[in-house]
């Protein structure tokens, strides 16, 4: 009887390859959330939007001329100064923290606008409870990151600096500092390449677009009134014509020889 060819066990066993698995690539990180800033306004500086510099040469006259606000918050620093120098003193804690209640309870809000070297200003209302060092980061977060690291100072014209490094100032409420229920602070840079009069403040671009206009500051033209002659009088009560010795005041005729 034949045997059986024995079967051949030298043929490699193929196996079936499982499919290759693709490695899943790297998320991309995510973009950072938009700071919040909350509700604030944007003013261009005259004669330019916030995104291009004005010129100096080209500006009228009337630019250089301070507006009714400016000389408002000046007249304020200079009248609280006085007030600090003279009565400040002569109060005690308690009178003075009762004071710093009832600003709060007048001016639960201090609007504030701080105001980059080339004029652009930037305006937000604060807690009046709150200290300077809320409008100092508000402004840094305006900031595009390359310019975050750069220091810069507020202070009230003509020159009073709030400094959160001052321990007078630093603990100092918005209301205790005077700033209710509205103030204007001036913002220098510590690098004075950054202070140009025609330099674009590095703040970041969602901040400059939003820029608008200054309404016109309001006008008071008086007007001369008339008496039954129709002649013009003035506002002092005087007539507009001269009429000799006989309109001068008693004190001046007796001078007058």
């Amino acid at each position: 009887m034949a045997s059986t060819p024995a079967e051949d066990t030298s043929k490699p066993i193929e196996i079936e390859a499982a499919p290759a698995q693709i490695a899943p690539s790297p998320a991309e990180p995510a973009a950072p959330p938009a700071l919040d800033l909350g509700e604030y306004k944007v003013w261009n500086p005259p004669g330019g939007s916030a995104g291009t510099p004005a010129s100096l040469a080209a500006l009228p006259d009337s630019y250089f001329e301070p507006t009714a606000e400016e000389l408002k918050s000046a007249f304020s620093s200079q009248s609280r100064l006085v007030d600090k120098l003279s009565n400040a003193p002569l109060k005690t804690e308690a009178i003075r923290q009762r004071e710093a209640k009832e600003k709060l309870a007048r001016w639960p809000e201090t609007r504030i606008r701080v105001k980059f070297p080339n004029q652009l200003q930037v305006e937000k209302s604060f807690p009046s409870k709150d200290t300077i060092k809320s409008v100092y980061a508000f402004v840094r977060n305006c900031l595009t990151d390359e310019a975050k690291p750069n220091k810069f100072i507020l202070f009230e014209a003509p020159r009073r600096e709030l400094k959160v490094s001052d321990p007078a100032v630093k603990t100092q409420s918005l209301a205790a500092l005077g700033l209710a229920p509205s103030s204007v602070l001036h913002l220098t840079f510590v690098d004075e390449s950054l202070n140009g009069s025609t330099t674009i403040p590095p703040l970041l671009p969602e901040i400059l677009a939003k820029g608008e206009d200054l309404p016109p500051p309001l006008t008071f033209e008086p007007a001369a009134s008339t008496d039954a002659k129709g002649k013009g009088r003035a506002l002092g009560g005087g007539s507009s014509s001269s009429s000799g010795d006989s309109k001068l005041p008693k004190w001046l005729k007796l001078g007058k020889k």
